[in-house]
């Protein structure tokens, strides 16, 4: 019988221009799957907009988040990632989800986050074909499979691919202490 994943708690990051199937897509399968998603943005209840126009509201500010209150962090695509991973408190938070030994999964030009903490040095991934070069040139061994799980590192390179992504996903947090 699979663990009760009821004590769960994950974090997505949210800003303009996300890959809207990459954030929904995970959100709805781990709430499906009882995880407790919270949705951090630059302000907390703001409305962001994907590429493809669907809104989503952040429910809370990366400022505010601590990573000892989550048990991983996903990663979206779109263009969103180019802005956050300028941000000091979303490479402070990955870097110490990574540092735990917890989730920290990325698809399409997500894995641009992840780059910019300096987790990957050494990391099995993939990631969107666009990003290949700057996930070699942070270190990392990069593959064009749907889905790379490395220890607690998963990957995936595009919304084809969410659901090898999420299922990879939640295979790790079952087996996660």
């Amino acid at each position: 019988m699979p663990r009760s994943l009821s004590d769960r708690r994950i974090l997505i990051f949210v800003e303009d221009a996300y890959e809207d199937l990459e954030l929904w897509y995970p959100k709805l399968r781990l709430i499906e799957a009882g995880i407790h998603v919270t949705v951090a943005g630059p302000k907390a209840g703001q409305k962001y907009v994907g590429k493809n126009g669907y809104p989503c509201v952040s429910d809370v500010a990366i400022a505010d988040m601590e990573s000892t209150d989550f048990h991983g962090v996903i990663c979206a695509g779109g263009w969103m990632p180019d802005k956050l991973r300028r941000d000091p408190k979303v490479l402070q938070l990955i870097r110490e989800f990574a540092a735990a030994g917890k989730l920290v999964a990325a698809i399409c030009h997500g894995g641009w986050m992840p780059i910019s903490a300096g987790v990957y040095r050494g990391v099995q991934v993939t990631g969107s074909p666009g990003i290949k070069d700057d996930l070699i040139n942070a270190g990392a061994l990069w593959s064009d499979v749907s889905v790379v799980v490395d220890r607690h590192f998963v990957s995936s390179r595009k919304p084809d691919d969410l659901p090898d992504f999420c299922r990879a996903m939640l295979d790790v947090l079952t087996k996660a202490t």
